[in-house]
């Protein structure tokens, strides 16, 4: 920092009127204070090893070397700054990628200014801020990869089976009794629950439910 109290901020920007709004709002504060600016991610490089500062406010769109790249090669220094990418765009790609590059925080230029100043003090510190676009985006992102994570290993499981412990699984899954599963099958009733049985081991479940569960997980019902 640039001292015990005041975060030193780099504002990276290749418009000119955003880098003068974001220091023109970051002056005059004692716990804020911007140490230098630059247009592209080049400079930002070069001005980041002469300056030292706290945070970065990251532009992501910027000729020469973008913010993204930017950020992935502050992050490969030893003891690099913080960086907050600002952005007008929130989609989950360059939410995600800027996560993966080593931002530590993901604001929209259109953020409150106490907002943002709260942001940097806090990043500085440690703790990684992001909007709540980016913030829901990272929460359906999890969810999708946890949903696709399920379907995978519940086909991987019912792969083990033959194509008729495959059936009773369906049956199964569907609701059907083991009487009606033999009607449906043209199977005794304690065949059924022979391949039941098999499936309890096979699928490494306790109950009907469960295997339910993998076949709906599977996205066979």
């Amino acid at each position: 920092m640039t001292s015990d109290t005041s975060v030193g901020v780099l504002v990276v920007d290749d418009d000119p009127l955003v880098r003068g709004a974001l220091t023109l709002m970051m002056g005059g504060r004692d716990d804020v204070t911007v140490v230098g600016e630059a247009s592209d991610g080049r400079e930002c490089l070069d001005a980041a090893a002469r300056l030292r500062p706290d945070v970065v406010l990251m532009d992501l769109r910027m000729p020469v070397l973008g913010g993204l790249e930017a950020t992935r090669a502050l992050h490969r220094r030893p003891d690099p700054p913080r960086v907050i990418v600002l952005t007008t765009f929130d989609a989950d790609e360059h939410v995600l990628g800027s996560i993966a590059a080593g931002a530590d925080g993901f604001l929209l230029k259109d953020t409150e200014p106490a907002h943002l100043l709260e942001a940097v003090k806090r990043v500085a510190a440690g703790e990684p801020m992001l909007s709540p676009t980016a913030t829901r985006s990272l929460i359906d992102r999890v969810r999708t990869v946890a949903a696709e994570d399920r379907t995978s290993g519940a086909r991987r499981r019912l792969e083990t089976l033959t194509d008729r412990e495959r059936d009773v699984a369906l049956a199964v899954g569907r609701g059907l009794s083991n009487a009606e599963i033999a009607g449906e099958l043209h199977l005794s009733v304690p065949t059924v629950k022979a391949h039941v049985s098999r499936l309890f081991d096979k699928l490494d479940v306790t109950n009907r439910v469960q295997i339910a569960i993998v076949v709906h997980d599977a996205g066979l019902l």
